[in-house]
């Protein structure tokens, strides 16, 4: 019997995920396809409210950099961009049916199937690794062949980190580490996220922070500051 697929959530930790498309076909061989997959993908975020640290579209098959969702896990989140992008491309495809197509196609039109079954997810635990797994995405159109430079290939996210150039997915995007001074308990003022989880009154708050503005580093010294006491977390968070 096949070892039952273990996928590990819930620990905040990024995900490197890729995904293939069915029996490895080039169904986003064409660049409208590629389009419309990051609009999906960019609905898909909004809606689950995740962070989208990286990703590459390739005509077989795609690479995302995510951090875990707030809503549902990222299970769901790729069952949504895959259901949400099949539905759609499948509905063109067969409106404009045409024997002319191939079987390519045809192939993909008579199985309705667009995607392979499952997906395959790294955790990605260390800083080092998510710049190992970005560069990896970002190099994967020139190491195929596809461009000279990784700059030349739309469907990436390597222009956002070499020239802040934004693109239909908003990446390290969905809640910002926006500073708001307020009281706290005892009168005094604190500067923390304006997403931070709100704490009883009178009682310490340990902040409840993304990766995709906080580094694994980082938030071991705001941990290592809160439990040395919460007035020194203000430093550390403007540093």
């Amino acid at each position: 019997m096949a070892n039952k697929l273990q996928r590990y959530y819930g620990a905040g930790y990024l995900h490197f995920i890729t995904t293939s498309c069915f029996r490895r076909l080039p169904l986003l061989v064409k660049p409208q396809h590629r389009d419309l997959l990051l609009e999906v993908l960019e609905r898909v975020r909004r809606r689950y409210r995740f962070v989208v640290v990286g990703y590459v579209v390739m005509p077989e098959h795609v690479h995302l950099l995510l951090s875990e969702p707030e809503r549902g896990d990222p299970s769901k989140v790729m069952q949504a961009i895959k259901q949400g992008f099949a539905r759609r491309l499948l509905g063109k495809l067969r409106a404009a049916c045409d024997a002319r197509q191939g079987s390519l196609w045809n192939t993909a039109l008579d199985a309705g199937h667009i995607w392979q079954a499952r997906f395959y997810d790294f955790v990605v635990f260390t800083e080092k690794k998510r710049v190992e797994k970005l560069r990896y995405m970002h190099r994967n159109p020139v190491q195929r062949g596809l461009v000279l430079e990784p700059q030349q290939w739309n469907w990436s996210s390597y222009r956002y980190y070499a020239d802040g150039e934004g693109g239909v997915v908003l990446v390290n995007e969905e809640q910002k580490a926006e500073l708001k001074v307020r009281k706290i308990a005892g009168g005094s003022r604190s500067a923390v996220p304006s997403f931070a989880k709100p704490a009883k009154l009178g009682q310490p708050q340990l902040l409840w922070c993304r990766q995709s503005w906080a580094s694994p580093q980082l938030l071991t010294r705001i941990k290592q500051l809160f439990r040395a006491g919460y007035g020194a977390l203000s430093g550390v968070i403007n540093e």
